[in-house]
C-alpha cells in the first residue's frame, strides 16, 4: 500500500442549524492494487482537546517534519488504519466514543509516524508494507 497523503482539518457551519462545527475530519489517501482510495475518518472535535491522554504528545503540532507540521488531525485517519487494516475497504468511519477512539492509538509506536510523513513530502508517497511495523508488540 502507497500512503500518498495524511491530512485534517476542522468542519466548519454550512447553515446555521447544522452541527459541523463540532466535528474534525481527517482523511488518508492511499494506493492499493492500483486504485486510489480515501478513508474520511469523522470524529468529535472534543478529542483534539484531550488528545494527550491516550498518546504521549503534549500539544498540537504533535511534531515537525522537514520543517512541516503535523497536527493531532493529520495522524488520525492514519492511526486508525495502522490499528485497524480492514478499513482499507471503507471510505467513511464515524468515531464520537472517547473509548472508542483512545482504543485506535492504544499501542501505536508513535516515534515511527514520522518516517511515513516524511516519505509523502519528500518522495511522494510512503510504501506500507505491513502496519505491524507500527504497533507495539508486547
Amino acid at each position: 500500500m502507497l500512503i500518498k497523503e495524511c491530512k485534517g482539518y476542522e468542519l466548519e457551519k454550512e447553515k446555521s442549524n447544522t452541527s459541523e462545527d463540532f466535528f474534525n475530519r481527517s482523511e488518508l489517501t492511499f494506493v492499493e492494487d492500483g486504485a486510489e482510495k480515501t478513508l474520511h475518518v469523522l470524529y468529535v472535535r472534543y478529542f483534539d482537546e484531550i488528545f494527550p491522554e491516550f498518546t504521549p504528545f503534549k500539544q498540537d503540532p504533535v511534531f515537525v517534519q522537514d520543517e512541516y507540521e503535523v497536527n493531532f488531525k493529520d495522524i488520525v485517519a492514519l492511526v486508525c488504519l495502522l490499528k485497524n487494516p480492514g478499513l482499507r475497504e471503507r471510505k467513511r468511519v464515524y468515531i464520537n466514543s472517547k473509548h472508542e477512539f483512545a482504543s485506535y492509538f492504544r499501542d501505536i509506536n508513535f516515534s515511527k509516524l514520522p518516517e511515513i510523513f516524511a516519505g509523502v513530502h519528500q518522495k511522494n508517497g510512503f510504501e506500507l508494507r505491513s502496519p505491524l511495523e507500527f504497533i507495539l508488540q508486547p
